[in-house]
């Protein structure tokens, strides 16, 4: 009879466990979103329904299908394309409507005067959301991804760096990056013309640049680990394309052994170059050389370790520097500055071939660069929308944003806006910034491609400045327009990218004046 009482107890006991995790799933799959539709459809807001545990995925998955099925005309108006679900339905709920990534509820936001607040008047009720597992892999656990103090910490050791009279320092080299890259365009033509997939050029002058801006006197260390998290990045596209299952990055597939492999590899080497590195910083001379992120974030965490000795007490976790740290900020700086930069130059060299007329005002004039560049920037910028999370209940223009809900920035959007720059929003028109960036559109929160506030990024000095340096070298040796092979297609992949590269002819300019003269004669 004890037994079957025992057992009795027990069933109902699992029963009860069964019936705590089913009622759990079914608050957080079903009842609470829509409470949260409720609560947001009383305020006017609404958007495509959720659908149990799905969401809206199915129409997000075939909106993007359909959007990316075929390459596009050669136009700027890319929004229809790269973010063809907030374009479908704006149109149908406005510009401020909910969208379900899973049982995950989003509020889009594309009002500057409501961007403003949460980037910057009220930017304390906000946090940055944790990032997709593949990309956090590849971001490390640097600025990109810290929160609070440490996240100030970190900034401020690392400011430095970016600093724009140290970058200054970089440009000799940088400089000759770019001249042997040219050099070797050069020799591969018989004909003075050759044609050249700048996507991949360009990656590899990014890398070289931003390694010696991480690594400085560990330049050759530091390239050979950049090679390995570049194979990392590899990988995570190959994955990106493919549908995505929970759980799956934890499976031995062929491909995830070889991820864990890189993670392992690339960990170790860094570990063991800022080893190497604090052993040598005695020996270092301060000169005037470029400070790179290495050196200042050793330099940091041996400045503290020696205070620390004398304050332990008063010492607190987040203000620590450690060997972790500082491998974690150095994948950051890689993934974030190689992604960003490339496809800048990508881009820029895609529009002035696509509007040669631009080619020659920025050749007879070096400062027209910075509008052409703002241009680029506007129309194609790298990060295509942002993510925020409400710490609090919170009010945002008159709306009750409920904590954790999650407002999508949609940055494409609001730099197409016709509203906002004018009739021309989807035409390249660099003269629009002559004026400067403030006066381009008719919100100074308007153009936000390196976003706003006190998490701007921290590397758009560096960014900006190769940039100018590779276009103006660049038009100084070649004329240049599109490949017929090339299709625009713009795509979203962790970035925005030409989806089939950007194949460019490039023609020398002096042989360009040599048949203007046979003309002529």
């Amino acid at each position: 009879m004890e037994e079957l009482c025992f057992y009795l107890l027990k069933v109902m006991g699992v029963l009860l466990i069964v019936a705590v995790i089913m009622l759990r799933v079914l608050v957080l799959l079903w009842w609470r979103p829509r409470k949260i539709e409720r609560h947001f459809s009383k305020q006017g807001i609404r958007g495509p329904p959720y659908r149990f545990f799905l969401g809206n995925a199915k129409e997000l998955l075939s909106l993007m299908l359909k959007a990316s099925a075929q390459p596009m005309p050669f136009s700027h108006n890319i929004l229809p394309r790269v973010l063809s679900f907030y374009h479908h339905w704006r149109k149908i709920y406005g510009a401020t409507f909910l969208v379900w990534f899973g049982p995950t509820v989003r509020l889009t936001v594309s009002d500057p005067d409501l961007i403003r607040e949460i980037f910057t008047s009220k930017s304390e009720f906000y946090e940055k959301n944790e990032a997709h597992p593949l990309i956090k892999q590849l971001e490390g656990d640097g600025l990109l991804s810290l929160k609070g103090e440490k996240w100030a910490h970190h900034r401020k050791i690392i400011t430095p760096t970016f600093h724009m009279e140290n970058l200054k320092l970089l440009i000799p080299m940088a400089s000759q990056s770019v001249i042997q890259m040219l050099e070797k365009w050069v020799a591969m033509s018989d004909s003075g013309e050759v044609e050249v997939e700048v996507s991949e050029w360009f990656q590899t002058l990014t890398e070289d640049i931003i390694t010696r801006t991480a690594f400085g006197s560990s330049y050759e260390d530091g390239k050979a680990i950049f090679r390995l998290q570049a194979q990392q990045m590899v990988l995570a596209s190959e994955a990106f394309q493919k549908v995505f299952i929970p759980g799956y990055r934890f499976l031995p597939t062929k491909r995830n052994m070889k991820s864990w492999k890189l993670d392992k590899e690339i960990k170790k080497s860094l570990v063991n170059l800022i080893d190497k590195r604090r052993e040598n910083s005695c020996n270092e001379r301060v000169g005037n050389g470029p400070k790179d992120l290495l050196g200042l974030m050793i330099q940091a965490s041996t400045k503290e370790s020696s205070v620390r000795t004398r304050t332990e007490l008063n010492s607190s976790p987040s203000s620590k520097i450690t060997v972790h740290d500082i491998a974690e900020e150095c994948k950051s700086f890689f993934f974030a500055g190689e992604q960003t930069t490339s496809n800048l130059l990508t881009w820029t060299t895609v529009l002035l071939a696509m509007h040669p007329q631009w080619q020659v005002l920025a050749r007879d004039e070096v400062l027209k660069l910075s509008m052409i560049l703002n241009e680029v920037l506007r129309l194609y910028p790298p990060i295509v929308a942002t993510i925020r999370r409400a710490k609090a209940d919170v009010e945002l223009g008159g709306c009750k944003i409920p904590i954790g809900t999650e407002l999508l920035i949609p940055i494409l959007a609001v730099h197409h806006d016709q509203a906002i720059w004018g009739n021309d929003a989807n035409e390249f028109n660099p003269a629009r910034f002559s004026d400067g960036v403030a006066r381009a559109a008719k919100h100074p929160v308007a153009f936000i491609p390196f976003g706003l506030g006190v998490r701007t990024c921290i590397g758009q000095n560096l960014a900006i400045l190769q940039a100018k340096l590779t276009i103006a070298i660049m038009l100084q040796r070649f004329s240049f327009h599109l490949s017929p092979r090339y299709q625009h297609a713009p795509t979203v992949l962790m970035i925005l990218y030409p989806q089939y590269g950007a194949p460019i002819v490039f023609r020398r300019l002096a042989d360009n004046l040599d048949a203007d003269r046979d003309q002529r004669s």
